[in-house]
């Protein structure tokens, strides 16, 4: 008995071993995967995947408002976004790792400072609300410690980021070379050329040069393609009128963005918190003595206006400050020390924003045509399943539009034509890329409609006759042949300009120069085309410059350079410009080269089953 026991038992394990042999071929790696919660480590600090998703996911958002158009995650891969997120994660997860290993941290008051200064945890009356966080949370599938942590590593990458680009500046050289090349100073005058100024007049073509130049310039006087296109479409604009809204809806409606139609008082405010009340005491004595401005407090404290703008605000949105700001009657009057919940901070008002009430009778159509839409957007859609399914089954566009509520309709389309269905960007690009061999599909509209197109015909590019486009042929043609003759007559006039100079030269042919001085490459002169104004800034002085175009000849002569004026303001803003560039550009760089030797340093180890796990997840 106890042979045959010892027998069962051998027998068991190896069909356990079998199947679990088996098993490697047919997939365990993807069961395992699904409990992998990294992607990676740098060192000791794991990639987490829940991350890796979530940051893949707002970058393909944001690619998708850059671009216009939904991404799907084929086209994201394509792009490289993939890539560019664990590039991200990876330099994080490196910075998080050093930063442990020399002992950065921040304290919980730093954290519960950032916590409660972001936007999306603010209440009604502008501080933390913590049931909004708890259910901002909620909504994005993370925890309140977990969200704390990050932030906790956040604002270590940050102290380490910022350490590693202290003190970069701009060379002085690279400086002093940009300044130069921006800011030397020119010097030209400019006369300028018509037909009136040429020595013989320009005759009218005879026929044969129309028609030459016709035969010359043909792509000019071509009908583009043109595709005939039958289609069939609906969008919610047709069914507006249809759709039963209710009264108790548009009331509804109403009161959900009672803030958007009925506004309080409002104050446009700028706002510089300091981290303690003598700090901010003694600036605004400062502004109070008149020695600064809060201007140049912002600046001191190595802020921007941007930074310091709270844009337009209610009294209960400022807190506690609300009383003090709102009791302000004169623009741009600063207050302070006033209480705020991240410190004492000073106040500028700038403007006064009378309170604003839109009754329910003004907006009634305006919600009524929303709902309607809303509604008719969602008909479509419950329709859109038993349109695929007849054309699906063979059904044609006409057929689709008698059994549907679909419109059948004909367009001759090329990309110039923007009306009625055209008027749709999806159109047009379903319309340049349909063939004849394909059957008709539904496509999305961006208000919600959908349509399905067939190609009829097409008709290629197509010369116009000539007698139907005579008239202005001949007037290119004599276009051409007007500037042939000035450039001609400009070469002339330019050796007489450089040999005898701009005042002698205006005097003997009559002609009055307009001068230009102290030029510079940031400007843009509307009466210079750029080509030839980088020419005239690249050429010495005494050179004649000529630049021919619509019907005219300008002719420059070039004067001489001057030195850029350290003193004047525009100069000024330029070397502000170039430091906060340049310094920015090298500092960057300078931590890419740090990051990328702590990533070698540490050791990365990427797990592509769990990346491709992840991507898995992704439509």
């Amino acid at each position: 008995m106890a042979t045959k026991k010892s027998a069962q038992s051998i027998l068991m394990w190896i069909l356990m071993a079998l199947l679990i042999a088996g098993l490697g071929g047919f997939g365990i790696d993807g069961f395992l995967s699904q409990r992998v919660t990294s992607i990676g480590s740098v060192g000791g600090r794991d990639i987490d995947a829940m991350t890796y998703s979530r940051a893949l996911q707002a970058e393909m958002r944001a690619f998708e408002q850059q671009v216009g158009q939904p991404v799907n995650f084929s086209q994201a891969r394509a792009f490289g976004l993939d890539v560019r997120v664990r590039q991200q994660l990876v330099t994080q997860a490196a910075l998080e790792n050093e930063a442990e290993r020399i002992g950065i941290s921040v304290g919980d008051v730093n954290v519960q400072r950032t916590l409660t200064s972001i936007d999306a945890f603010q209440g009604p009356t502008g501080s933390f609300d913590m049931e909004r966080y708890r259910f901002q949370m909620q909504n994005s599938g993370q925890t309140p410690a977990g969200f704390e942590e990050e932030l906790r590593r956040d604002a270590a990458r940050g102290i380490l980021q910022a350490a590693t680009a202290a003190g970069i500046e701009t060379p002085d050289n690279l400086r002093s070379a940009l300044v130069d090349f921006y800011a030397t100073r020119h010097m030209f005058d400019l006369f300028t050329l018509t037909e009136d100024n040429l020595p013989t007049p320009v005759a009218d073509p005879i026929d044969a040069a129309v028609i030459a130049y016709y035969a010359a310039n043909i792509t000019d006087f071509t009908a583009p393609e043109i595709r005939s296109i039958t289609y069939a479409w609906l969008t919610p604009e047709m069914l507006n009128e249809s759709m039963e809204v209710d009264e108790d809806s548009i009331l509804e409606l109403y009161n959900s963005r009672i803030e958007e139609f009925v506004q309080p008082e409002r104050r446009l405010v700028e706002r510089l918190v300091y981290p303690d009340a003598a700090t901010a005491q003694e600036a605004m004595d400062r502004v109070t003595a008149g020695t600064a401005s809060f201007d140049d407090l912002v600046v001191e404290r190595g802020l921007t206006l941007e930074d310091a703008d709270m844009g337009d605000v209610s009294e209960a949105q400022l807190g506690r400050a609300g009383a003090d700001i709102f009791a302000l009657e004169d623009s741009g009057t600063v207050v302070g020390p006033l209480p705020t919940n991240l410190g004492p901070a000073l106040f500028r008002m700038n403007a006064i924003l009378n309170a604003q009430e839109a009754t329910l009778a003004e907006v009634r159509d305006e919600l009524r045509a929303e709902l309607a839409a809303d509604t008719a957007r969602r008909a479509i859609l419950d329709q859109q399943e038993s349109f695929d399914d007849l054309l699906a089954g063979g059904a044609t566009l006409e057929d689709l539009a008698n059994e549907t509520s679909m419109v059948l309709g004909t367009i001759d389309w090329n990309p110039e034509v923007g009306e009625g269905i055209a008027a749709y960007t999806e159109f047009g690009d379903v319309a340049l890329a349909i063939t004849a061999d394909d059957f008709p599909e539904l496509n999305s509209l961006s208000d919600g409609g959908l349509f399905a197109i067939r190609l009829d015909a097409i008709i290629p590019p197509t010369p116009y006759p000539l007698d139907d486009v005579r008239a202005n042929v001949a007037v290119a043609a004599r276009q051409v042949a007007v500037e042939t003759a000035l450039a001609s007559y400009a070469r002339d006039l330019s050796v007489e300009l450089s040999t005898m100079g701009t005042q002698a030269f205006a005097e003997a042919q009559e002609l009055t120069p307009e001068t230009f001085e102290g030029v510079t490459r940031l400007d843009r002169l509307s009466q210079v085309p750029v080509v030839m104004l980088e020419t005239i800034l690249t050429s010495d002085a005494g050179t004649p410059v000529i630049n021919v175009a619509d019907g005219q000849a300008l002719l420059a002569l070039v004067g001489a350079a001057q030195d850029a004026d350290l003193a004047d303001a525009q100069t000024e803003r330029l070397v502000d410009a170039i430091d906060e560039q340049v310094g920015s550009a090298l500092a960057q760089d300078v931590f890419e080269y740090f990051a990328r030797a702590l990533e070698a340093e540490a050791g990365i180890t990427l797990n592509q089953t769990a990346i491709e796990a992840v991507h898995a997840s992704f439509p």
